[in-house]
Formats: C-alpha cells, sequence, structure tokens
C-alpha cells in the first residue's frame, strides 16, 4: 500500500496506475460505515485510493475541529487490511498553503438544512472534495447516504463542473441497533449511546406510515419529532422533510420523492440521519 503525502506525489501515481480507480474520501477515524465504502470500490474497480484528512474548512469557529477523533496509525492499519492501494495523506499546510484564496460554492442545494445551519461548512467541503478529485483523478469516488445533503451538494458540483468522476452513492451502515455509524458516536457517554437509537426508531416510525400511505409532510415530520421528544436526552436541532433533489421543504400532500432528514443533539454531540421516501 503506497502512502502519498501530496498532490504532486498523488498525481504521479495516478499516471503510473492508469487503470480504473475507486476513491474514498475519509476524514479517518475509520469504522465499518468507510470501510464498506472501500468494499464497494474494490469490487467496481482496478484500483481502490482512500484519502484521510480532517479539512479544517468545513468546521466552524465553534466546531469540533481540534478534538475531531484521529487515529492514524489504525486508520492505515484497516486500509492494508482491506487491500487499498494508495492512502493521500495530506496536511492541512499542503491543502491550503500560505496565499491560499479559492473556494468552490455550490449555490442553492447547499443554502438549506446544514448550510443554513453551518455557514460556510459546504464551501469547506466542495473546495476540499475537487482538490482531492484533482490530486487522485479517480474514476469512480464513493459517498455514503448517511451525509444526505453533502452528497447532494458534490452530485451537482460534478454535474455543473463537468467533472469526469462518476458519483456512487452508497446505504447507510449501521450499528445491530439501527444507530446510524460515524466517527462522532465516540463523544456519547453510556446514556447518550443508548438514547441516540431514538433517532432510527423516529425515522422508521414515519418512513413506515409513509410505506402505509401517509402523505402529509406535516403528520410525517410530527411523527418524527413527537418520537423524539419522549427521549428526554434528547434535544432536536430539526426534523425536514425535503424535495429529495433539491432540499426545499415539502409542503402538504407529499407527490414525489423526498428525504426525510434530521439533526438531533445528545450533549454537545450532533447526530444527523437521513431515510429516503420514494
Amino acid at each position: 500500500m503506497d502512502i502519498l503525502k501530496t498532490p504532486a506525489e498523488m498525481q504521479e501515481w495516478r499516471r503510473a496506475h492508469p487503470a480504473t480507480l475507486g476513491f474514498v474520501p475519509t476524514m479517518g477515524y475509520l469504522h465499518d460505515g468507510h470501510l464498506s465504502l472501500v468494499r464497494r470500490a474494490r469490487e467496481e474497480n482496478d484500483l481502490v485510493a482512500v484519502s484521510i484528512f480532517v479539512n479544517p474548512t468545513q468546521f466552524g469557529p465553534n466546531e469540533d475541529y481540534e478534538r475531531y477523533p484521529r487515529d492514524e496509525e489504525r486508520d492505515l492499519a484497516l486500509l492494508r487490511e482491506a487491500g487499498v492501494d494508495a492512502v493521500y495523506l495530506p496536511t492541512p499546510a499542503v491543502m491550503y498553503p500560505p496565499g491560499y484564496e479559492t473556494y468552490v460554492t455550490v449555490e442553492r442545494v447547499s443554502q438549506r438544512l446544514e448550510g443554513e445551519r453551518r455557514p460556510g461548512h459546504f464551501r469547506g467541503v466542495a473546495t476540499v472534495v475537487l482538490k482531492l478529485f484533482n490530486a487522485t483523478q479517480p474514476t469512480r469516488a464513493y459517498f455514503g447516504r448517511k451525509d444526505a445533503q453533502q452528497l447532494r451538494v458534490l452530485q451537482a458540483m460534478v454535474r455543473d463542473l463537468d467533472l469526469p468522476v462518476e458519483i456512487v452513492p452508497c446505504d447507510i451502515v449501521r450499528e445491530p441497533d439501527g444507530l446510524a455509524m460515524s466517527s462522532r458516536n465516540v463523544y456519547l457517554s453510556p446514556e447518550q449511546r443508548s438514547a441516540a437509537t431514538v433517532l432510527y426508531r423516529a425515522l422508521t416510525k414515519a418512513k413506515q406510515a409513509y410505506d402505509d400511505g401517509e402523505r402529509d409532510a406535516d403528520t410525517l415530520r410530527e411523527l418524527v419529532r413527537g418520537t423524539i421528544a419522549a427521549e428526554p436526552l434528547a434535544e432536536i436541532d430539526y426534523v425536514s422533510l425535503a424535495d429529495d433533489v433539491t432540499l426545499e421543504e415539502l409542503e402538504g400532500r407529499v407527490e414525489r420523492p423526498a428525504l426525510l432528514s434530521l439533526v438531533v443533539r445528545f450533549g454537545q454531540t450532533r447526530l444527523l440521519d437521513n431515510v429516503e421516501l420514494r
């Protein structure tokens, strides 16, 4: 497994390996959700590359950049075991050298939900992913559906900038009790970890109602809110039922594919999850 630390090194490696390349961008502290993306990339491409980079430009001033969990040695061991061919491991100084001033903004789809609550977040995401694409030059890039808005922002960026990479959405990987796997789950106390299972229960309850014929947007949102409100450790940030593509909030009858998503706090830990209604 080759470890590359600068764009020039990564690009040189890519020129020497012109086969199809599946790419999995990560911020490290890997779990089976990440590894499921690696396995999918392994199945569909000749080669697999993974990046590990905790991107400072997507964190707000009061967010958890400094304490974001990191374990590079463990991550590299897991990737080696998974048969990854190359790991791109740049530093912030390499990605954003002195004088750096170019950013990517995806307009409409980034302005709602997380974009509204975390100004600048998706500018940081789009910028770093474009830079990672430029360095790795992948055939396909793999992203989990858990970060649903991020996925749609990156799909729009690839479409609008004519990037020669296929975005491959991959299903959410969950713990046996339904909690979506996330590096931030490590922040939860045992009591909060137990309480966090309410997220999937709430989403599942609303999805079941939808599958049974319920189409009123407010009713579906309220099913989620009511379920979560019964958990005293959970503090709702938002519950959204939005158009699956534009993320515009839906009112009245749900007549087209929709994304039911939420963000809930447990203490200082902010967790997001979603289900697609089709």
